[in-house]
């Protein structure tokens, strides 16, 4: 079977996802050109579809297909793939990675007015140059000129009701820069690591920076880990804004700080069930007062919690053992399970293993049935060798821990669909 078929055979049992109605399914492809059809056989190039074809319209499905876009801009400056889409808040525009392809988007996404109500999942976003160049500048500060390679990442400079799921944001300058022109948007179940860079006077770069003013800006169910700056830096001077954050369920391990604050006054900041490992979390910076927020149901684990200079305060529920407590005796392994939301058939987890038990037992119910073919995924090797696999006959799932602390990425294969890998 060619590529074309199985792309026709895959996105065939996929066409119920996205198409109802008068909407649209459009193809792009690694050998597409921008005078396509946009269709399997004729598919669009990359930069002309995100750019915003004529043809696409609210409501409508834009599949890429498997295989690496390599923007041909590599200077520092280069904004990468430009995004500017435009949905409506009952017909966004869908942008999705081929079903069971590695779809990998290579020196950036950045997303520009008038781009809004978009979703835009299932891609890899990555800098190729730093398998190979060094991630160590000799030049201190934010922005340094002998940099030499794209910046990368996913730049959000504007757009209304978006959501970015499922993208594996790794090895960049930056993982995600979310800037204020963005509204009411959500970065959802997205796993980001190793991303920044070291130089003489500190790491930089963080795994998400965002500042925001109107409202809410979601980060959940992601997970981040390693880098050389900031996990979570929603920070800014005293002329920018760090308000209505909503922080949840995010796996947070081996990072650096969990900030959320900055010289400005902050209000509406909601940090709840986050799963938090070997990394401090700080609310409130430099402000010399902040209004309100909301801390519940958080688990840090070798860290601490620091909440600074707010007026009104909801703290309760909170799991906090620092870097020289002992874990609690005599306990088993705590494991959290975050079934998706935007997927029936993919969970993160996460273990607190205050034991070192060698081995743990994952939770199955209810999201495996007798019968369902799963997989277990460590997040840095998310297209790699699983953990474990197999067909699921109601016998436990055992999985190699051999440290404090793990994470994993629990797949089903959906029953009606061979894109699974």
């Amino acid at each position: 079977m060619n590529a074309l078929q199985r792309r026709l055979i895959v996105l065939a049992l996929m066409a119920g996802l996205s198409r109802c109605g008068e909407t649209a399914e459009w193809h792009v492809a690694t050998d597409g050109k921008p005078d396509g059809q946009g269709t399997l056989e004729a598919p669009w190039d990359l930069a002309s579809a995100l750019a915003g074809k004529p043809q696409i319209t609210a409501g409508d499905t834009v599949w890429i297909g498997e295989g690496t876009y390599k923007h041909p801009d590599r200077r520092l400056d280069s904004p990468g793939y430009v995004v500017k889409l435009v949905g409506k808040e009952d017909h966004p525009i869908r942008v999705r990675g081929e079903p069971g392809g590695r779809v990998t988007i290579d020196g950036g996404l950045s997303v520009q007015p008038p781009s809004t109500w978009l979703r835009i999942r299932d891609l890899e976003i990555l800098v190729s140059e730093n398998a190979t160049m060094p991630r160590r500048v000799d030049e201190p500060g934010s922005h340094p000129q002998g940099y030499g390679r794209p910046w990368g990442g996913l730049h959000i400079h504007a757009g209304e009701g978006c959501k970015y799921i499922h993208l594996i944001i790794h090895d960049n300058a930056q993982g995600v820069s979310w800037w204020r022109g963005s509204t009411d948007s959500e970065l959802y179940g997205c796993i980001l690591y190793d991303n920044g860079w070291d130089a003489p006077d500190r790491g930089h770069g963080h795994a998400v920076y965002t500042q925001n003013e109107s409202g809410i800006k979601t980060i959940a169910d992601c997970m981040m880990t390693g880098g050389c700056g900031y996990t979570i830096h929603a920070y800014g001077s005293s002329q920018a804004y760090v308000d209505n954050y909503l922080v949840e369920g995010n796996i947070c391990y081996d990072g650096g700080r969990f900030l959320i604050g900055g010289g400005r006054p902050s209000r509406h900041i909601r940090v709840l069930g986050n799963l938090v490992y070997n990394l401090d979390v700080q609310l409130g910076y430099s402000a010399p007062y902040n209004e309100d927020c909301e801390a519940r149901g958080n688990v840090v684990f070798r860290g601490g919690l620091q909440i600074n200079n707010y007026r009104r305060v909801i703290e309760e529920g909170n799991t906090v053992i620092g870097k020289h407590d002992p874990p609690p005796e005599h306990a088993d392994a705590r494991v959290e399970i975050r079934p998706s939301r935007y997927d029936p058939n993919r969970a993160h987890v996460a273990v607190f293993n205050w034991t070192r038990q060698p081995t743990v037992e994952l939770p199955t119910s209810p999201f495996l049935n007798s019968g369902d073919q799963y997989t277990v995924l460590r997040p840095r090797e998310f297209f790699g060798e699983p953990v474990a696999a197999g067909t699921f006959e109601g016998e436990i799932i055992r999985v190699p821990v051999d440290a404090e602390f793990a994470a994993f990425v629990l797949l089903r294969k959906p029953s009606n669909s061979a894109a699974f890998k």
